[in-house]
């Protein structure tokens, strides 16, 4: 008898799973709108599931809505404070809203967005966007409230360290935003030297066309990553 009862309850047990399985399907085809209702349905029976909790905190990043990212990742470092990327999430929309939020609020929020960043390193040291994030910050802030191109450098340093095509592609950015373009086309051909992904191309071809105007450069540039990876 007691084998039937359980039997019951099967479906209900199995409902919250075929859910959320379905809601992952259709993240993963990028449909937003269908996905967070099911998630949220989800997130009813199931409120401290981490896996609900992150994909609704990364469809409202997906969909700009930065409030609602920050309760959902917020929710994630309550309950699981060890988790370094739920951290770099959690600094990711706050920082985003901070940067759309009038000058004094925006002004409040730098220190907890640092923090998140530096919490993901601490949790996870070699965690790489997390000092992409780090590097962005301090060259956008001001030097009157902590921008600083030394502490961007520092940064690049580490990424060099954990990832030598990171740091040439960090050390590009930070020259690139200087508008130092000599230095920056050094680093970016560094980072083609190390790496050879298109990503790394793409910075330096983008360097020529958009900043040094020299179109033909960055077509040539493109054309030779397609020439070394015909295959």
């Amino acid at each position: 008898m007691k084998y039937f009862f359980f039997l019951l309850f099967l479906p209900v047990l199995a409902f919250p799973q075929s859910t959320f399985k379905k809601a992952e399907e259709l993240f993963a085809q990028k449909k937003y709108d269908q996905a967070k209702p099911l998630l949220q349905e989800n997130l009813k029976a199931n409120p401290s599931d981490l896996k609900t909790l992150e994909l609704l905190g990364d469809i409202a990043g997906q969909q700009k809505k930065w409030e609602e990212g920050v309760k959902y990742y917020g929710k994630l470092v309550e309950l699981k404070p060890s988790v370094a990327n739920y951290h770099y999430k959690l600094g990711g929309v706050n920082g985003m809203l901070a940067k759309e939020s009038n000058k004094f609020k925006a002004l409040s929020m730098i220190g907890d967005v640092k923090a998140s960043f530096e919490k993901a390193i601490e949790l996870d040291p070699k965690h790489i966007d997390a000092r992409w994030a780090l590097i962005e910050l301090y060259l956008q802030l001001p030097a009157i409230v902590g921008g600083s191109e030394s502490k961007a450098q520092a940064y690049a340093g580490q990424l060099m360290k954990i990832s030598p095509v990171d740091g040439h592609l960090a050390n590009g950015h930070i020259h690139e935003y200087y508008k130092r373009y000599p230095k920056a086309e050094a680093s970016y051909k560094k980072a083609i030297e190390v790496g050879g992904s298109k990503t790394t191309y793409q910075k330096l071809a983008d360097l020529y066309k958009n900043k040094m105007k020299q179109p033909a450069k960055a077509a040539a540039t493109m054309a030779l990553y397609g020439e070394k990876n015909k295959n």
